[in-house]
């Protein structure tokens, strides 16, 4: 090597650090969750659109540590190899100090185990597993967060409406037959023990069926008033136009994923908004909220899941805000550093110590509200129910 190129190139280097002109390393931030394959694959379209709008917001406001966010997106089709090839390829070959995503409570599953091991912070912006956070919580760093609607604070949310709304506290549950379902049967039928409740039928139907008539009356048969419906919108839009079918209209209960626009074109608008539903935040719940929606749509004119954008937006804010409390990007440091954010302005709420030592878990049925259909969005809903509530409806 030719020593005088070596010297006058230290010495480049060194005038322009000197003069503030060489940039310190970007910081890159990826996302991966399923865009284009399954039926929850608007959830995941919402929720990249979300991630890359906090990171224009950030950068704007001049980055994290003096230097700007980088997102790298990958798709997972939906599929656990594929979420488990994205995951590694973020973290070994494209170096990123943190991930948002993704979309499938399955895939998350799956791929958790890599980020545990190489250390790298990951909040959970839409899948609603409940062992997504929990599987290594009793480990030295779990490295596993979540902004989202876990299950079973959900069903606390849908049980407590379903046993004040029921005039005979007859309340029955269908839900598809994979994992999801069967896991909301499940939480479903515990919740409604503890309010002194057991449901007066509970069916099952399968994840491609289309009509669901023959379970609908065998639980009018029992005389239910109150039908709490645990399957993703296709499934659930089935339901609903198998409900009409047999000309029945029971208060009608179901989760947040039933806010993809699946659900009104399957079903159609009127029977879409029969249909009660839970919610983390809506474009009407707040003014920051009404902006984003308006910012994406600008770029995304079709989307109906706002949730999952706004979860979306609110992890990368606290992740930005976990690595200028760390004063670095080093993962541990990062994770650790997420246990004791405060003030944390966001789209769902304002974020003061949302996660612990022990509890991963950024929102809680007490952030999560009703709402329904109306028109082409999702609104908040409020009736005489929803205005008597109390902390102590939500057993869970």
């Amino acid at each position: 090597m030719d020593i005088r190129r070596w010297i006058g190139g230290a010495l480049a280097m060194a005038t322009a650090l000197a003069a503030g002109t060489v940039q310190a390393q970007d910081i890159k931030i990826g996302f991966n969750g399923d865009q284009s394959a399954t039926a929850v694959a608007e959830l995941g379209t919402a929720g990249r659109w979300g991630f890359e709008m906090a990171i224009e917001d950030i950068n704007k406001a001049g980055g994290v540590l003096g230097r700007k966010l980088v997102p790298v997106i990958r798709d997972d089709l939906g599929t656990p190899p594929k979420s488990i090839q994205n995951v590694t390829e973020l973290i070994d070959n494209e170096g990123v100090a943190a991930i948002v995503g993704p979309t499938n409570s399955g895939n998350a599953l799956a791929f958790m185990h890599i980020p545990q091991q190489k250390k790298i912070p990951v909040i959970v912006p839409i899948a609603t597993a409940t062992e997504v956070t929990t599987r290594y919580a009793k480990q030295a760093q779990n490295f596993l967060f979540r902004i989202s609607m876990v299950d079973r604070e959900q069903v606390a949310l849908i049980v407590a409406y379903a046993v004040k709304a029921s005039p005979t506290k007859k309340i029955a549950i269908i839900a598809d037959s994979t994992g999801y379902g069967q896991g909301g049967i499940k939480d479903a039928t515990e919740v409604l023990a503890l309010h002194g409740i057991k449901p007066v039928a509970v069916e099952k139907f399968g994840p491609k069926d289309t009509d669901m008539t023959s379970q609908l009356s065998k639980i009018r048969g029992e005389g239910a008033d109150t039908v709490i419906v645990y399957a993703i919108a296709d499934g659930t839009a089935h339901t609903l136009k198998s409900l009409d079918k047999i000309g029945w209209a029971p208060i009608t209960l179901s989760t947040w994923g039933s806010q993809s626009s699946v659900l009104p074109r399957t079903a159609g608008q009127k029977l879409a908004e029969r249909l009660i539903l839970t919610a983390s935040t809506t474009e009407d719940s707040n003014p920051r909220a009404k902006a984003l929606g308006e910012r994406i749509r600008k770029n995304y004119p079709t989307m109906t899941t706002f949730a999952c954008a706004a979860q979306a937006y609110d992890a990368v804010l606290l992740l930005a805000a976990a690595m200028k409390a760390a004063g670095t990007t080093d993962g541990e440091k990062v994770a650790a550093a997420l246990e004791g954010v405060t003030g944390v302005q966001g789209i769902v709420k304002t974020y003061d110590k949302p996660f612990s030592k022990t509890d991963h878990e950024g929102l809680t049925v007490a952030d999560f509200y009703l709402a329904r259909w109306k028109g082409s969005l999702v609104g908040r809903y409020e009736d005489a129910v929803t205005k008597t509530f109390t902390p102590a409806d939500f057993k869970k």
